[in-house]
């Protein structure tokens, strides 16, 4: 029987929570190979694409989209620890890849059919991520280089590198900021452009944009005359810079306080916003992934762009023109997108993922801008056979806190199943869900494991609390020096009002917080400080310890905590005393699941293992499984398979709910 087969078409009225599904764990990770980002090359315009595999142990592979074949063969993981989470591990230039490997760390290169040569030194303290191959000597490649030879994050170096792929050699080009990303030239190669940020900002808070002339021959490739263009240390970010002509930079800015389109014109010195008046909307999101991506050039003279921006929690696409300083929306089915890259001047590829469809490769070709065409190309989530009426449909909600009016944001999804309704007068149980970063936010974007949960009956609520992205840099500043108070305030808000009128969507008594990350910090947070807010709780790899957090944590994040907390350590002991949750873990009576990597390098296994001792010494029940050989998050298929059947099993047995 197929899983569309066993749906029935008669209304069953059981409680929720207990209704039967065909989206099971096994579906989930079945043939699930999630596309984490995209490049093209610009001389081909061949589009390839980076797939995990969680059936082959978590790696990572370079796949030629159109084709279907993978690059490499399995002895390759194509990922990168760049500020520890990586992105950007691979580029293409006329038929030859160039790619980082995990297992050594090394930059290869290979064509297609061919076998990877190294063309970097053997050397596993150096991290190499964002390429940008020089377009007239192109065995010439800028990069990141992260030096870890002295592993402590305040001494590990990040600077901008030529590696020369004949000669394979490294050799720092632009250095000084604490951290660099997107190094780009120009079509002509004569420069180059490049974000920097110090701490102890995130990019997101300030970063600033540098264009320098560059001079390169056979041997060797030297950056003169840099000047900084945009974007100011702690008040203004500016990023993403590409360049759409030989004179025209494209990149964007938070100064009216949301990132909107901007240019800096080599020729006239001045940068300036492309759009006459702000738009309220964000067109960049915050780069935690080098590899992220959300606007392109659609030509080579500095005419047209095309841009993704946020509005109402979903993505909007936009063609804009640079010259006019015109926007014109294009209808597009996709409430995510991400990752635009440009493959021709009539066409551009992106991730994008619609409500009820699993994400996939998108070609949008955009010959006429009112009309663009979109096709798919590759399907990137498992399970696209279920139908579409199991699919729970995310409802934005713009919530408003009773005592000061601030707005909140959450999407909410309903028990969804045809098979089964609720008994008449019963709120659905529900799972509220943390996202990481914290800066960062959920989508309404189909997610099976949000569907696990609703088709049985479950509702389903993200809290994209105040600190989010995609609703302007106002609303992420309001977690400065609130870290654990807002974000917490906000999800146990998000509670209260949607289990009263006039919403009465949930039940209050029967209620889950989870969260992963600075998600599980959050959850971990709530339960010590709203012992009776929630029913049961769920971190995975979540901190517990802010001050250890401080002091273990990777360098791309070790200075985060000064902003969100309100100062180090030292300067403010008793606020990282205070929102610990190891040092309130007595406080916690819900019954709490903890999960965790055994290879953590960002929320190492000593932090969980802390709070898990508390409880287990005052007698509260918690259940602890540490997963080998994973690191911040799952890759591997059987984990992230055991991690979902964990969590669905304890909510159930603390809940008291069982299919019949």
């Amino acid at each position: 029987m197929t899983s569309c087969e066993s749906l029935s078409h008669h209304n069953q009225s059981r409680p929720y929570g207990t209704w039967h599904s065909p989206i099971t764990s096994d579906a989930i990770v079945q043939n699930a190979a999630p596309v984490d980002e995209l490049f093209v090359d610009p001389i081909t315009s061949t589009i390839y694409h980076i797939e995990g595999r969680p059936s082959e142990g978590g790696r990572s592979v370079i796949v030629n989209t159109e084709a279907g074949r993978d690059v490499v063969g399995k002895e390759w993981n194509t990922r990168t620890r760049v500020h520890e989470y990586g992105g950007a591990p691979a580029v293409a230039y006329d038929g030859t890849i160039y790619f980082s490997n995990f297992g050594d760390n090394r930059v290869y290169k290979v064509k297609e059919g061919g076998q990877p040569e190294p063309i970097t030194p053997d050397n596993l303290n150096h991290r190499f991520a964002k390429f940008a191959v020089h377009p007239k000597q192109t065995h010439l490649l800028v990069a990141i280089l992260e030096d870890h030879t002295h592993p402590r994050p305040a001494d590990v170096v990040n600077t901008l590198c030529v590696i020369n792929s004949r000669e394979k050699t490294v050799s720092s080009v632009v250095s000084g900021a604490d951290f660099y990303s997107f190094p780009c030239f120009t079509p002509d190669g004569t420069r180059i452009a490049w974000q920097q940020w110090f701490h102890p900002d995130m990019p997101w808070e300030g970063a600033e944009i540098h264009v320098a002339d560059v001079a390169a021959d056979a041997h060797t490739l030297t950056v003169t005359n840099a000047s900084h263009v945009a974007g100011k240390n702690v008040s203004v970010s500016a990023g993403y810079p590409i360049w759409a002509s030989n004179n025209l930079l494209l990149f964007t800015s938070d100064i009216s306080g949301y990132q909107n389109p901007w240019t800096y014109s080599v020729s006239s010195g001045k940068a300036s916003a492309v759009l006459s008046t702000p738009k309220e909307e964000d067109f960049a999101m915050p780069a935690w992934s080098l590899g992220r991506n959300y606007g392109v050039p659609l030509d080579l003279e500095g005419k047209m762009a095309l841009f993704t921006a946020v509005r109402g929690g979903r993505s909007v696409l936009y063609v804009v023109s640079l010259r006019g300083g015109t926007l014109e929306e294009v209808a597009s089915p996709y409430v995510s997108i991400a990752g635009i890259r440009r493959v021709t001047h009539d066409a551009a590829v992106f991730i994008g993922a619609t409500s009820d469809e699993p994400s996939g490769i998108v070609l949008c070709r955009i010959q006429d801008y009112a009309r663009p065409k979109f096709s798919t190309l590759k399907a990137t989530a498992a399970a696209p056979d279920f139908p579409h009426s199991l699919f729970s449909v995310a409802q934005s909600i713009a919530l408003k806190a009773p005592s000061n009016g601030e707005p909140l944001h959450v999407l909410y999804y309903p028990p969804t199943n045809p098979d089964y309704e609720g008994p008449a007068g019963e709120k659905p149980p529900c799972v509220i869900s943390v996202h990481g970063g914290p800066t960062s936010a959920e989508t309404p974007a189909l997610n099976m494991t949000k569907q696990l949960f609703t088709s049985r009956g479950w509702a389903w609520v993200d809290v994209n609390y105040g600190g989010s992205s995609g609703y302007g840099r106002k609303y992420i500043k309001r977690l400065e020096g609130q870290w654990g108070v807002v974000d917490v305030d906000d999800c146990v808000l998000a509670l209260q009002l949607l289990s009263a009128p006039p919403f009465s969507l949930i039940d209050p008594q029967r209620t889950a917080i989870r969260g992963g990350s600075a998600g599980g910090y959050t959850a971990l947070e709530a339960l010590c400080s709203y012992p009776d807010a929630f029913a049961a709780g769920t971190s995975s790899y979540g901190i517990s310890d802010l001050v250890a957090l401080g002091e273990e944590t990777h360098k791309f994040e070790s200075n985060y905590g000064l902003k969100l907390l309100g100062g180090t350590p030292e300067e403010v002991p008793e606020v990282y005393k205070a929102r610990s949750p190891v040092n309130n873990a007595s406080k916690i009576r819900s019954p709490l699941l903890v999960l965790q990597g055994e290879l953590d390098a960002v929320v190492p296994p000593a932090q969980a293992e802390a709070i898990v001792q508390t409880i287990r010494s005052q007698g509260g029940r918690i259940e602890y499984t540490v997963f080998q050989g994973e690191g911040h998050g799952w890759r591997k298929a059987e984990n992230i398979k055991a991690a979902l059947d964990q969590e669905l099993a304890f909510y159930e047995d603390v809940f008291g709910l069982k299919a019949v």
